[in-house]
């Protein structure tokens, strides 16, 4: 079996699905891709047995086959080389594989394509499609906030409701969560799912910088995600996520609007005088002016600013953890934002000052207490 194919092009391709493949896999095949050769295209699958994700380009082939090639080997060969015609041979009974190029000869061993894992299709499912830029920003906009915690699993995870008015991206972590919304997405059918944190970050690398349209079917147990020439599946989080709704406050009396850079910018220089194991800073609001203050009495270090901005409602001092804070202003793309508040104890708010006519997003994060300096 030989195929013929251009080096930079395999390169592109085979990085683009890389990632999915882990160090230490549950089971050794794994740390191969799948090659599979036929009409004229080879189709490369890479999985951890939760994510696939599969690519396919063109070739100079005239026999069909399959063969599993060691990924991180290949990788490095094909990273080496210059732009050139590659030639593939392959012995389909001893796995053995012969990479020829202008530069010389490289000889692998490769196994066979059976023992690596099929992957699952989505039979019975939903779809739904939704544009790069959108899904990148849904992406971005929620992942962040998602948990690391393996003892929560369904907040390990972006939850997604599709509705006949919205989609609704949502992740938290217990201390913060991210509410994002689009009305420019719907679907017939009301369905909810979790997607796993590794699957989303694969996804939004894998997405081209041109806006294209990404088809995502789903069932109760996968998701597939396929544009241009690339596909991802990836199993489901089987899970009951948190009645997230709740925990949003309604009546939300006072309200901070600020220029997002100044106040970010200046819990950054703030932060550094903080308590490094509570990254609390202080927030004082009176007038047309805030606050923003710090103290670690481990090391007598303390900081304050003042910047102007316009707050309507009762003065009040509020605390946050100053690294959410900073993430969360990191992730909207707004010049101005709003900061609404009911008690000092209780969730604040942020939300772009300027609204969008089909995006909403909503940014929640929990208080710590004033008298926790330690």
């Amino acid at each position: 079996m030989k195929f013929v194919v251009s080096s930079n092009a395999l390169l592109k391709q085979l990085t683009a699905i890389n990632g999915v493949i882990t160090t230490n896999p549950v089971v050794p095949i794994l740390e191969n891709f799948l090659f599979e050769i036929g009409d004229g295209m080879l189709v490369v699958s890479a999985s951890d047995l939760q994510t696939s994700m599969i690519t396919e380009i063109a070739v100079e082939a005239k026999a069909k086959g399959s063969i599993a090639v060691p990924a991180k080997i290949l990788l490095d060969t094909l990273k080496g080389l210059p732009e050139q015609p590659v030639t593939f041979t392959i012995d389909p009974e001893t796995y053995s594989i012969e990479i020829s190029s202008d530069n010389g000869r490289y000889k692998l061993s490769g196994e066979n394509a059976t023992d690596f894992p099929k992957v699952p299709g989505v039979k019975n499912g939903y779809s739904v499609d939704i544009s790069t830029e959108i899904l990148n920003r849904a992406i971005s906009s929620t992942i962040f906030a998602a948990s690391n915690d393996e003892l929560k699993p369904a907040m390990t995870g972006v939850y997604l409701s599709l509705t006949e008015s919205n989609a609704t991206f949502v992740a938290t972590d217990g201390h913060r969560l991210i509410r994002y919304r689009r009305t420019d997405i719907v679907s017939e059918m009301a369905n909810t799912l979790i997607i796993p944190k590794k699957a989303l970050n694969l996804l939004k690398a894998s997405l081209p910088s041109e806006n294209t349209n990404v088809k995502i079917e789903y069932n109760a147990s996968n998701a597939f995600f396929s544009f241009n020439n690339i596909k991802m599946i990836c199993r489901l989080i089987d899970e009951r996520f948190p009645d997230y709704e709740n925990a949003i406050p309604v009546d939300n009396p006072n309200v901070l609007t600020i220029a997002r850079t100044d106040m970010m910018n200046s819990l950054k220089r703030i932060s550094i005088y903080a308590n490094k194991t509570t990254h609390q800073v202080r927030l004082k609001l009176a007038g047309s002016e805030l606050q923003i203050s710090a103290e670690d009495l481990d090391f007598s270090n303390e900081a304050n600013e003042r910047l102007s901005c316009e707050f309507e409602g009762q003065d009040m001092e509020i605390g946050f953890n100053a690294k959410f804070l900073v993430e969360m202003l990191s992730n909207l793309d707004t010049p101005q934002i709003s900061m609404h508040f009911s008690a000092p104890n209780r969730a604040g708010i942020i939300t772009p000052a300027d609204k969008d006519e089909h995006e909403d997003v909503l940014m929640l994060v929990m208080p710590v207490m004033l008298n926790s300096y330690a």
